[in-house]
């Protein structure tokens, strides 16, 4: 068994030096030209702010609609615990922007968040829907029982 490994081994090492490339010559021919290569840098990208009031900056702007697939309340480790809602949806289009108005907590510990969008009224955009996942801020609280309320639909919680 022993006669044969060595061989074996002696066969493989052979072969596996025949797959390596030696030198450090470029595959592409002369040593001294490089390959056509351009190098686009794109500029970074402007941070995106969304408006939390229900009046745009821009008069021509229209409110319009958003698509909520989820909501999820999320209670962060503090205190006062700061809750959070992770919404997630579709715009009408890449043109809308989202927005919300944010009221409360009222009586009974109601929390009104109400989620739209704003476009420019001569804006000519593509038709398809433009996802978004967004977290908003509800405020600190440091107990108590209250309802979410996002588009009519009554998310509770306890904290």
């Amino acid at each position: 068994m022993r006669k044969a490994a060595l061989p074996m081994v002696l066969a493989l090492a052979v072969l596996s030096a025949g797959c390596l490339r030696i030198g450090w010559a470029p595959l592409w021919g002369d040593p001294s030209e490089g390959p056509d290569v351009t190098v686009t840098t794109l500029p970074p990208s402007p941070p995106v702010t969304h408006p939390t009031t229900t009046q745009p900056d821009d008069p021509g702007a229209v409110r319009g609609p958003v698509y909520i697939d989820s909501v999820d309340v999320l209670q962060l480790e503090s205190y006062p615990v700061q809750v959070r809602a992770l919404v997630k949806g579709a715009l009408p289009t890449p043109c809308h922007q989202l927005a919300w108005d944010l009221s409360g907590p009222a009586a009974q510990g109601r929390i009104t968040l109400d989620v739209y969008s704003t476009t420019d009224a001569d804006a000519v955009c593509i038709q398809v829907l433009e996802p978004f996942e967004q977290s908003i801020d509800l405020g600190s609280y440091t107990g108590g029982s209250f309802v979410l309320v996002v588009d009519g639909v009554e998310y509770p919680f306890t904290i």
